[in-house]
């Protein structure tokens, strides 16, 4: 993992093999000490956790893939839940045929590289276990 923290406040941040995504970005937003912000970026994995929220069970769901993947979008948020970095991210992934899998990101491992950009925003944004839909809603 490298990155570099631009003027504007842009992180540009790099993954490499073995990196895993969602333990990168929260130490960075730890390191960084980043309240909230937008994610966005691609890459590939071929080892992913994805979860599918079942509304009526109000769980995720998970699907591990083991496959070679382009990570072809992976969008979110980082915000605070109980005072640590909370990341909130859903990827769309390409296997080898061309189809296409997505969901909440619960874990991605990197195979080649993967480029991510984090814009953080000025102030904080909290989240607070929601028992009514079984999420982690955002608290302004």
């Amino acid at each position: 993992m490298d990155y570099k923290v631009y003027e504007d406040g842009i992180i540009a941040l790099r993954l490499d093999p073995g990196d895993e995504i969602c333990e990168s970005i929260l130490a960075l937003a730890e390191k960084e000490d980043i309240q909230a912000a937008t994610v966005t970026g691609l890459g590939a994995t071929d080892d992913v956790v994805i979860g599918i929220m079942d509304t009526k069970a109000k769980k995720y769901n998970d699907i591990p893939l083991k496959e070679p993947f382009e990570l072809t979008s992976l969008i979110g948020n980082l915000s605070r839940k109980d005072g640590a970095p909370y990341l909130h991210a859903h990827v769309n992934l390409g296997n080898t045929e061309g189809r296409v899998f997505g969901g909440h990101l619960q874990s991605a491992v990197i195979s080649v590289t993967a480029e991510i950009f984090i814009r953080p925003i000025k102030g904080a944004i909290d989240r607070k276990f929601n028992d009514g839909i079984g999420v982690n809603q955002m608290i302004f």
